[in-house]
């Protein structure tokens, strides 16, 4: 799934061209796409039909646009990119893309926004807002946790909570309810960079551990930020339909048996649920249990 620096790339795009426009139609080609929505197809016409869209916002991995009426708040409309979901902004007279699910129309008879996604894992949702940590957000996003790029984050209490988990430090790098927005690829990036092992025991976590571990997450995130994200294939895309490249820069992930950018050890894979984690066996130590 996009984690994120994509999530970020797409929020921009949508910031630069959707926002400030206002939807003057939805047309639904799947209903996959709006399996998530009371209501289905005509709920979320209904709800989206006449509103502005207010802002392009994120939290971690959470994409949302807000919705205003004659001026007022009026909700805001959820993106679940899932595998494969991408907002794209084309011109009306481009032809369909092969897998359009909804297509967004605005009153200044401009760009279209549309929903794309090949394996219908994602869709949109109109949505109600609640308050949450002095925000008003989807209330499907209240519980969950701000992220390293956020101005409002607090690295020291996430230190803590992690600190007070009995898990291993990978899993808790996912956990999206204490730090949002790391996913597979990014976890193992800043492992790698702090030279922690995704098995190591959060209990075992020093404060200055914890801060490394957080430290590096936001860094190599923002560099993947500046490269347009990380595509690894086609799905991967901004609104515009460009990749991003930070691929080419990742130092462990996906890189098996290569050598470790640091000292020259072949990266190792191992299975982590139904996923993989990529490390290096000298400047990450395994605990001494998994040894």
């Amino acid at each position: 799934m996009p984690e994120l620096p994509e999530v970020e790339v797409v929020r921009r795009g949508l910031a630069d061209h959707a926002v400030g426009r206002t939807v003057s139609s939805v047309e639904v080609r799947h209903p996959r796409a709006v399996r998530r929505q009371p209501g289905g197809a005509p709920e979320l016409a209904s709800r989206l039909a006449g509103r502005t869209l207010a802002a392009a916002r994120r939290r971690g991995k959470f994409l949302w646009l807000d919705l205003t009426r004659d001026g007022e708040p009026d909700g805001a409309v959820l993106a679940h990119l899932g595998m494969s979901g991408q907002l794209l902004v084309q011109p009306a007279e481009r032809p369909d893309e092969t897998h359009l699910r909804v297509r967004v129309r605005f009153d200044d008879g401009g760009s279209e926004l549309r929903f794309v996604d090949q394996r219908t894992f994602g869709g949109l949702t109109a949505v109600d807002t609640a308050e949450s940590d002095g925000e008003t957000v989807p209330a499907l996003v209240a519980h969950i946790g701000r992220d390293p790029l956020d101005p409002r984050f607090d690295r020291e209490a996430a230190v803590g909570a992690y600190r007070r988990r009995r898990t291993e430090l990978k899993r808790a790098l996912l956990d999206q309810t204490v730090v949002s927005g790391i996913g597979n690829i990014y976890a193992d990036e800043a492992l790698w960079r702090a030279r922690l092992h995704s098995l190591r025991p959060t209990a075992t976590l020093t404060r200055p551990e914890g801060r490394r571990v957080l430290d590096a997450a936001a860094e190599v995130m923002g560099e993947a930020l500046a490269a347009g994200g990380t595509s690894f294939d086609a799905l991967y895309v901004d609104v515009h339909g460009d990749r991003g490249y930070f691929e080419r820069s990742l130092a462990v992930y996906g890189r098996e048996d290569e050598p470790c950018p640091r000292d020259g050890t072949p990266i190792v894979r191992t299975s982590f649920t139904n996923r993989s984690s990529y490390w290096c066996p000298t400047c990450q130590k395994a605990p001494r249990k998994v040894r």
